[in-house]
């Protein structure tokens, strides 16, 4: 059965929103509120059209922004396919893992890289330590719906706190931290954007070039020590960051 069925979707024509856009904003709402599940497919356009009385290339248009969304799929054989909604995660200090377990995103991570080395000058100086000086390097892919969603690099000081690379693939560092009796308490971050390389769209499912959201943190404890130093790139095409913006008094 076609899910489009059971939602109330309609279109104002006298409105100036193009009647595509109008279309796919209630389908792409449907998909981030649940209505619409991963793994659905879609029904016929000619169908849906014809419910909507729109024409067949409005709502071929309105579909295919959501292809290029990466909400839906086309898939040869079986039709139009819900994949996900987008993952928009606050600028707020939570870790990633929590973020998507909240948004029942089913996170999962697979840990690449967890030893010992020197710390480069930039890590040093983000840490607090001197260079040269041991710290922890953990690399990891986390995924969502078994789909790569980022690929996590983080530093942090040697003796902080065990990193078993099982408990790291069953949870978030933030709340292994805060198990260790870490209480997090500020961060500095910066975000910004860039286009894949080869070998990070490998990792991450895109083509090499494809947009990737960059995030550089690191994270104080509530003595005002450093406790984590992260670079972390991101899907541009499943992830964005949201602000609150005020206005200054």
């Amino acid at each position: 059965m076609d899910p489009t069925v059971s939602l109330q979707l309609s279109v104002d024509r006298s409105s100036p929103v193009p009647l595509y856009f109008q279309l796919s904003q209630q389908l792409e709402a449907a998909i981030e509120h649940g209505a619409l599940t991963p793994g659905s497919l879609l029904g016929n356009e000619i169908e849906l059209a014809g419910r909507l009385g729109l024409s067949r290339p409005t709502v071929r248009q309105a579909i295919q922004s959501l292809v290029d969304k990466g909400l839906l799929v086309r898939r040869r054989g079986v039709g139009t396919q819900v994949v996900h909604s987008q993952v928009k995660r606050p600028l707020e200090l939570s870790s990633l893992y929590d973020d998507l377990e909240s948004a029942g995103q089913r996170p999962a991570t697979r840990v690449l890289v967890n030893a010992v080395e020197e710390a480069s000058t930039e890590v040093a100086a983000a840490l607090g330590v001197t260079e040269g000086s041991e710290v922890h390097r953990v690399e990891r892919l986390r995924l969502a719906h078994g789909e790569p969603m980022a690929y996590l690099c983080n530093f942090l000081p040697p003796d902080l706190l065990e990193l078993d690379s099982d408990r790291m693939e069953a949870t978030g560092l933030y709340r292994l931290m805060r198990t260790a009796g870490i209480t997090l308490h500020s961060a500095r971050q910066s975000v910004g954007a860039r286009a894949a390389t080869a070998e990070e769209g490998e990792r991450l499912g895109e083509p090499a070039g494809a947009p990737l959201l960059t995030m550089q943190r690191t994270t104080f404890d509530d003595t005002g020590r450093a406790v984590e130093f992260g670079t972390h790139i991101y899907r541009a095409s499943r992830y964005s960051f949201e602000f609150q913006l005020l206005v200054r008094p």
